[in-house]
């Protein structure tokens, strides 16, 4: 497979599976975008088999292969031979940008939480898993936008990722409920008097005044790693902090629904209309802020 064919299939699902991201990274020039797209594809692929319906042992032999393809793609081995579109791709990248791959090994490891079915007693167990699952994908996409000060803007990277994580997290109580996950923390559902355990109707049933005081206490902590997440942006080209405030702001905005109308993530996933996607995305190109 060429080159340009395999970039072509990392946009094409970067755009059918991350739809989100997707705004931001269309405002970056081409060949960040193709990178970026890269990034994206292969953490799509990681996410998809921590959440498949295979059984557990071989979600985490798939999980532990891809690490290996990964690090032997870090050491340059196999490159010319491998046929896989996203892995070509982000060898490609590899070589023309300071990507730290090595990332991809916390984000495999957030996944083999989801695999194993790891419970989070506190807020710093779930803050290490959204820095995994999230915060490493940040770190990446520093490689590509190539700060000045890299050592300065890595933390707040990986800030917004832990930022965006716990959104994710909010919307999809009820989803991930259904399959048996909880995030937040055993701490927090016995300080509200909540179990987020759904009725047959698959709604969650808490009490709606403990689920709304729930739901705020934790927007009101992911507000806070936005704060200091978005501290990014100053640091990045013009490019580079309007992808990354397009991708910030759609989630954002967000957050801010779900705490104005907790009782909506009870009975079905809370998302923003394409026209006000499409409108953050606008803004961000122009001013570069969230």
């Amino acid at each position: 497979m060429n080159l340009d064919a395999a970039y072509a299939e990392c946009i094409r699902i970067t755009r059918a599976e991350a739809r989100n991201f997707a705004y931001g990274i269309r405002l970056l020039p081409t060949d960040k975008r193709r990178a970026m797209s890269a990034v994206y594809a292969m953490a799509r692929r990681i996410d998809d088999i921590g959440d498949g319906p295979l059984p557990t042992l071989q979600r985490s032999r798939e999980l532990a292969q891809i690490g290996a393809d990964l690090h032997n793609l870090h050491s340059g081995d196999g490159r010319s031979s491998n046929d896989d579109p996203v892995l070509i791709a982000l060898a490609d990248s590899a070589d023309r940008l300071p990507l730290p791959l090595d990332a991809f090994d916390e984000l495999i490891a957030g996944c083999q939480m989801d695999v194993v079915g790891r419970e989070y007693d506190v807020f710093d167990d779930l803050v290490e898993y959204c820095r995994c699952v999230a915060g490493s994908v940040g770190r990446m996409s520093l490689g590509i936008y190539e700060p000045d000060d890299m050592d300065r803007a890595r933390p707040l990277a990986d800030a917004l990722g832990v930022a965006l994580q716990l959104t994710n997290i909010l919307r999809d109580l009820r989803e991930d409920r259904l399959i048996s996950r909880i995030y937040l923390p055993k701490e927090d559902l016995d300080r509200f008097g909540c179990t987020l355990d759904h009725d047959d109707n698959d709604v969650l049933s808490d009490p709606p005044d403990r689920f709304a005081a729930l739901v705020r206490f934790e927007a009101e902590r992911a507000e806070k790693w936005y704060v200091e997440g978005l501290a990014l942006l100053p640091m990045l080209d013009r490019r580079s902090a309007a992808c990354t405030a397009a991708m910030a702001g759609i989630y954002h905005r967000l957050l801010n629904r779900i705490a104005a109308a907790p009782e909506e993530v009870r009975g079905a996933r809370m998302s923003l209309p394409v026209g006000e996607k499409l409108a953050v995305a606008a803004r961000a190109l122009v001013k570069g802020a969230a």
